[in-house]
């Protein structure tokens, strides 16, 4: 074709600063394409924090929606804008750490047996508190027994499990904080219930 030609960016060429310009102003495409290019930056810094991939593949979602639902906070500009998203994932890695620090928490509620009489009390409200949550867990509905016996009896990880049992990671986590919730109810009713 003879005449003046039409330079078009393509995405692979289209500047950081005018992908984060179309991005703050709501593009949904320019979301797509920020997706695609930054995405695998993001992924790799949560699963070097984390040490786990479903987990960094939770985080790496959290941080784009997070970053579309903040977008009129960006101030675009070619170094800053990968800088932003690091940020958000930072907030994100330390959001996911806390509430494994929270469900270990629960965990060692649940498992922590303290009484101030002698040795022998102590044993017997352990073998009860263990005969309690035993009882308990044999009878939840499924698949939180499964999510439970699991994650407890098998020691396994919340990956494994949502592997083992076909569940989302998601919904195994839940699974684990209301049986333990309900368990921490239970348990607290027995030891303080009365004598």
């Amino acid at each position: 074709m003879v005449g003046a030609t039409v330079f078009e960016e393509t995405p692979e060429e289209e500047s950081v600063e005018g992908l984060a310009l179309r991005f703050r102003d709501g593009d949904e495409l320019a979301l797509g394409r920020v997706f695609d290019r930054w995405s695998a930056l993001v992924h790799t810094y949560a699963l070097r924090s984390l040490g786990d991939t479903h987990d960094a593949e939770d985080v790496t979602q959290q941080v784009f929606v997070a970053a579309w639902r903040s977008r009129a906070t960006l101030t675009p500009s070619p170094s800053t804008f990968p800088a932003w998203l690091l940020g958000i994932a930072r907030h994100k890695v330390a959001d996911a750490r806390a509430a494994r620090a929270r469900d270990a928490r629960k965990v060692h509620a649940v498992a922590a047996v303290t009484t101030p009489d002698d040795a022998v009390a102590a044993d017997d409200a352990a073998l009860a508190d263990r005969l309690v949550v035993r009882q308990l867990v044999d009878e939840m509905d499924e698949p939180r027994r499964t999510v439970l016996l699991l994650a407890f009896w098998g020691d396994q990880p919340h990956s494994d499990i949502a592997a083992t049992t076909g569940l989302p990671l998601g919904t195994v986590k839940s699974h684990l904080r209301r049986g333990l919730a309900q368990l921490h109810r239970v348990l607290e009713e027995v030891r303080h219930g009365p004598r």
